[in-house]
């Protein structure tokens, strides 16, 4: 009982500290800043892989390995998109005035 305290609070004090470091990081930097949190998806992934390949005996353990892994996936394709989409967006727009 008390290892879930303290993995709850654990859980509560990195959304605080996420939604204060994204709520003070200036609009400049959030392409750098979604790049890095990015990478550490990949982390994610890499522990989600070990946690759905232990074999305790539980189906639960396997399950939410899955579960880590496909949602980490899912956030590490979304991230690299929007941060592409940020990209393109400071990138020069070729017109018919323009110089080339």
């Amino acid at each position: 009982m008390t290892e879930m305290i303290l993995l709850l609070f654990v859980f509560v004090l990195s959304i605080f500290l996420g939604f204060e470091l994204i709520s003070k990081v200036p609009s400049q930097l959030h392409t750098p800043l979604m790049s890095g949190s990015n990478a550490i998806s990949g982390i994610t992934i890499v522990a989600a892989i070990i946690a759905a390949g232990v074999d305790d005996g539980h189906w639960e353990t396997t399950a939410l390995g899955t579960l880590a892994m496909a949602l980490a996936a899912i956030n590490v394709v979304g991230g690299y998109l929007v941060t592409n989409r940020m990209l393109a967006m400071f990138k020069k727009k070729e017109g018919p005035g323009s110089p080339q």
